[in-house]
């Protein structure tokens, strides 16, 4: 994911003298790497879950947009019941997160997962910051519309986590939010890498501020990240959860991979929200 990032711009002579556009979309794919593929064996378990299509007019590309999504009620649905907006990192398309899907349906969650714009079966385009940012609030207008009495959250993962940072830093109707191994900023990110002295922060265009907007979300705020993450040092998670002021709570998962910390954690996921969102273990 951001790797690549990084082992382009290592090359800075080619870099400037590429023009801004070009520079622009080799970050948009370097980041995103969108892709119609789940994770490894991942895909099975979103057998059952329904399909959501969720149509809009973009005012970022002017186009008419298709958004695949995912639907998995809880196990015990009430009608009262919380329900989750689900929004997945780089590389997979959202099959590949039906483990964590499932594991917050199972923790009492109906839960929407969607698939940006170049993802999966949702509109063929290159991703960008701004387009991931629309495509999370129309999922989140869309889930709003339907289910306007219940409790919403919203959860991001990695990259998702930086997009669930800013839809939470606009909406006011939410009741919570949750990111799991994410980050203050694509610059901070490049800075934690090995090679990290290079200075490629002024040519990152897709920045993902996280660290400007945490301070705006106004609901309780779980900031999750793995001890053993390598890819997304905690480091950036625990900065991230100290620039926010409201109310809030880190929580870091001994022996938590960037990919499995939801798997590791699952007892202190609960016993986290019990506390922070008053759920029901």
């Amino acid at each position: 994911m951001i790797r690549r990032l990084l082992l382009a711009s290592a090359a800075l002579a080619v870099a400037l003298t590429m023009g801004c556009s070009t520079l622009d979309e080799r970050q948009r794919e370097w980041i995103f790497q969108p892709s119609d593929r789940a994770w490894g064996g991942s895909a099975y378990l979103a057998e059952g879950m329904d399909n959501v299509w969720i149509e809009f007019e973009s005012r970022v590309s002017r186009q008419s947009v298709k958004l695949h999504g995912l639907w998995a009620p809880a196990e015990e649905p009430r009608a009262d019941g919380p329900v989750m907006l689900y929004l997945h990192g780089a590389r997979w398309n959202v099959s590949g997160s039906a483990g964590r899907i499932r594991r917050m349906q199972e923790m009492g969650f109906s839960v929407l997962a969607i698939d940006y714009r170049g993802f999966g079966k949702s509109s063929a385009a290159l991703p960008s910051e701004e387009m991931a940012y629309e495509d999370a609030r129309a999922a989140w207008d869309w889930l709003a519309a339907r289910y306007p009495d219940r409790p919403r959250y919203v959860f991001g993962h990695s990259l998702g986590g930086a997009i669930a940072i800013d839809l939470a830093s606009r909406v006011h109707d939410e009741e919570g939010t949750i990111v799991e191994g994410t980050f203050t900023s694509i610059p901070d990110v490049a800075s934690s890498f090995k090679w990290g002295w290079l200075p490629v922060g002024p040519l990152i265009t897709q920045r993902f501020e996280s660290i400007n907007k945490v301070s705006k979300v106004g609901s309780p705020l779980l900031v999750v990240h793995g001890a053993a993450d390598n890819l997304i040092k905690s480091d950036l998670g625990r900065r991230l959860y100290e620039a926010a002021t409201g109310k809030k709570q880190f929580l870091l998962v001994e022996g938590g991979s960037h990919h499995s910390t939801m798997w590791v954690g699952q007892a202190k996921y609960r016993e986290a929200m019990a506390q922070l969102f008053s759920l029901k273990n």
